[in-house]
């Protein structure tokens, strides 16, 4: 089988650790490529422990997984940078260099991900600042921008290297409402393009609004609504 029709991710008897405290056992998913899913649950529920582990942030000790072609149990952190230009990462608090401008926040990833050239970097950031709507911005400093546009920029920042995924937590948290749907049509207009999406969120409009299939995080377990059905109401 090749990788193209192979899942990006896939989770066999997965137990995910936090510390030393199991937050979440037994649990089994796959994500086939170009795929959209939501990941929901209460705050402490193991969201952001799942997200981690399956980026390689925190180690995975129980059970089985692949990512991105990737397996990562007991991942070898020579392989980390390896599996990290596989995949994007998303983050609430975006996690910009406040001391840099957007361009050269976006250089200092191609850098660290090994590209060489300084024109096909210059051009790499100016495709993906485009394709957020921020093709003006790399001369601005993150303070120059709103939550919004540094979130543009942090999304520019997960599509440098072309993932087959991207993971994003909670990108909506610390945003309004009209500005948090316009980043939820970037990632539906990424999905569309062939890149598969495990997005964490609260916001319950926005997955009434935009239905996907969904995993929940519930008393140490996680749910899928492809497989079993649940209430949404009380996942939040």
């Amino acid at each position: 089988m090749s990788f193209s029709s192979s899942p990006v991710v896939s989770l066999k008897d997965v137990s995910i650790y936090q510390d030393v405290q199991t937050v979440l056992s037994q649990v089994n998913f796959e994500i086939d490529k170009s795929e959209f899913v939501y990941l929901i649950g209460r705050t402490g529920s193991g969201k952001s422990s799942l997200l981690k582990t399956l980026y390689a942030d925190l180690p995975l000790y129980t059970g089985s997984a692949t990512v991105a072609g990737y397996k990562i149990f007991k991942v070898n952190r020579s392989q980390v940078p390896f599996l990290r230009r596989k995949i994007g990462i998303v983050f609430q608090d975006f996690q910009l260099l406040n001391d840099r401008t957007v361009a050269e926040n976006l250089s200092f990833v191609l850098k660290a991900t090994g590209w060489k050239e300084k024109s096909k970097m210059k051009q790499r950031i100016s495709e993906v600042l485009m394709r957020v709507g921020m093709g003006s911005a790399g001369t601005k400093m993150p303070h120059q921008l709103s939550g919004g546009e540094q979130q543009r920029v942090v999304i520019a920042r997960a599509l440098l290297n072309e993932p087959v995924i991207l993971f994003a937590d909670e990108p909506t948290g610390n945003l309004d409402p009209m500005v948090s749907e316009g980043i939820l049509q970037l990632f539906l207009e990424i999905n569309n393009s062939g890149t598969a999406v495990l997005m964490a969120t609260h916001n319950h409009q926005i997955i009434q609004k935009y239905p996907k299939r969904i995993l929940k995080c519930e008393q140490g377990k996680v749910l899928d609504s492809a497989k079993v059905d649940f209430n949404l109401s009380d996942s939040f």
